[in-house]
């Protein structure tokens, strides 16, 4: 199974994705975790690209080709080989990022991203999205107190934010099946109790 990590800057990705690993390893299952951009070797440097606060010059379609680039190479080399031998992945954002960020953030064809989308992961879909919100406003301040990366994208205007977060929303209300909406403005252990019942309903629904 395929489960992917969403949500605006701040909502508490990296801290859920190891409690759900660890959860999980302890009923048996073989989890590996991973992240975007990044992943692999490959994927790590065009991340430092991507994050470095020196690189205000970048276009959108610059940003879009290059997360597209670590996520294939992130696909073929990490992703899809854990799950033919029937393991389970936990990745902190994938392919609806771009979708929220760069189509919705920066307004970019939504019609078009997703064609490439498609080409970067052959087609690869999660099985299982959960969005993480939080209001804008908390998720940056966290950001900032919490003395995660501060990053290009962290930096942008709170206009630019507020669209990611409302393209968000809209994804999971037109994709009932696949996303699960988690509030994460709550405790980090009243989150991670809601993730894990998302997580357990979806693995004993019949595939």
């Amino acid at each position: 199974m395929f489960i992917t990590f969403e949500g605006p800057d701040g909502s508490g990705k990296s801290t859920q994705v190891p409690l759900l690993a660890e959860y999980l390893r302890q009923q048996g299952f073989d989890v590996l975790t991973t992240r975007e951009p990044g992943g692999t070797r490959i994927g790590d440097q065009v991340r430092a690209i991507l994050m470095d606060m020196e690189n205000t010059a970048m276009r959108p379609n610059t940003e879009i080709l290059l997360f597209l680039a670590a996520r294939a190479q992130h696909v073929a080399e990490i992703i899809r080989p854990h799950l033919e031998k029937g393991g389970l992945v936990l990745c902190d954002r994938f392919g609806d990022s771009t979708l929220a960020y760069q189509g919705y953030g920066h307004q970019v064809d939504l019609g078009i991203l997703r064609q490439m989308l498609r080409f970067a992961t052959g087609g690869l879909q999660p099985d299982l999205t959960l969005l993480l919100d939080v209001d804008v406003e908390t998720g940056l301040q966290r950001r900032r107190r919490g003395g995660d990366e501060w990053n290009r994208l962290d930096a942008s205007e709170l206009a630019f934010h507020r669209r990611v977060r409302e393209g968000y929303l809209e994804m999971a209300a037109a994709e009932p099946q696949r996303w699960r909406v988690v509030d994460a403005s709550r405790p980090v252990e009243v989150v991670q109790s809601a993730i894990r019942a998302a997580v357990s309903a979806a693995l004993l629904a019949p595939r």
